[in-house]
């Protein structure tokens, strides 16, 4: 088994308005021995922006900032941005975040030479509609009925008005770190699986591109739920961390209990070159809430990763903590990685060996 430390609450919320209801689900970036943090902040009326501190080193808090760092600009970030990743990519940051109108949640992309200068790149999921996914989804093939499930819209009132305005929610949107094969790649999130792009720039992203994307989109899927601690849907975490083995992908992953839903950190592997491919996964959560601080908050039993940092052989994963506050867990990234190993997928083994032994960590 894998030695899992729980370092703590690392950040809380302040009496600072901008996050006077909250702070979670933090953005991380090693640079030298600084790990710059970009958080969710909440105040009054779920409103979100992002704010940002600096740490020296995994946990030692030298630099926050007392206003937010971004801030809603645009109609289709009006109530809030959301839920920060970010990944270098040569020498350009991508902060990508959910940009909130009040009704739609979509995944808005952001970069930066400096981490200071932010260019909005507006939003990179598909504006489409429960019913016209619907349509394109089922028409040549057939997908996990929980589809319909979670992303069937509500309507009342004035149905008529809402089919038009509600979109389909696309969250959780990570980079990979690099180039593979010549083409960006990053994971978005359509409930209840994990789903993968990639594309030689971000202008192919039209809505012919999306059309040709939903047709297929049994071909896109990276991870579906499969364990009893996932059981209800998985959903985007940290950044993807490139290993010998593969990509390490840490997760969220969500169990509907007599609790309500139960948010966990979980891990899994995919491959270099074919991300789209599974390796390994954890049959039990990394990590799941424990501690009264992640019991219980402005949602109950939640440890959602967004975050990570490397420090020699350890691994520090920031994660929203009830939804309320910045928690740090670590571990050993070669426990983990010989851990996952234990699980490899047969037809990982047969369709491409593994490049190293188990027995070389």
């Amino acid at each position: 088994m894998i030695e899992v430390e729980k370092k703590g609450i690392l950040i809380e919320k302040t009496d600072l308005g901008f996050e006077k209801e909250g702070v979670l689900n933090p953005a991380t970036i090693k640079v030298g021995d600084d790990v710059h943090l970009f958080y969710r902040a909440v105040s009054k009326n779920n409103f979100s922006t992002l704010g940002y501190c600096k740490l020296k080193g995994p946990l030692t808090v030298e630099e926050r900032s007392d206003t937010p760092i971004l801030s809603p600009q645009a109609e289709y970030e009006s109530h809030g941005i959301e839920d920060p990743r970010i990944t270098k990519i040569d020498n350009l940051y991508y902060l990508t975040y959910t940009a909130y109108d009040g009704t739609n949640a979509l995944g808005a992309l952001a970069t930066s030479s400096d981490l200071i200068k932010w260019d909005r790149l507006g939003l990179i999921c598909p504006q489409i509609t429960f019913l016209a996914f619907d349509q394109l989804a089922n028409s040549k093939q057939e997908i996990n009925e929980r589809y319909l499930r979670y992303n069937q819209p509500q309507y009342s009132n004035s149905p008529e008005k809402q089919v038009d305005d509600i979109l389909l929610w696309d969250k959780d949107v990570i980079f990979f770190p690099r180039r593979i094969n010549g083409k960006l790649h990053f994971l978005h999130r359509i409930k209840p699986d994990i789903q993968i792009v990639a594309v030689s720039n971000l202008d192919e992203l039209t809505p012919e591109f999306w059309q040709d994307y939903f047709l297929h989109l049994n071909e896109h899927i990276v991870l579906t739920p499969k364990c009893e601690h996932e059981a209800s849907y998985v959903g985007g975490g940290c950044p993807p961390i490139e290993t010998e083995y593969g990509w390490l992908l840490i997760y969220h992953s969500v169990q509907d209990t007599s609790e309500g839903y139960v948010y966990s950190a979980s891990a899994a592997l995919l491959d270099l070159e074919n991300p789209q491919k599974e390796i390994a996964r954890l049959p039990f959560p990394l990590f799941k809430p424990e501690h009264d601080w992640e019991l219980k908050g402005v949602v109950n039993n939640v440890c959602f990763p967004t975050g990570t940092a490397l420090f020699g052989d350890t691994l520090y994963i920031y994660y929203g903590s009830a939804d309320e506050r910045i928690a740090c867990a670590s571990l050993s990234l070669s426990a983990l990685l010989k851990e996952l190993l234990l699980y490899v997928e047969t037809s990982a083994i047969i369709n491409k060996p593994l490049k190293h032994s188990l027995n070389t960590l």
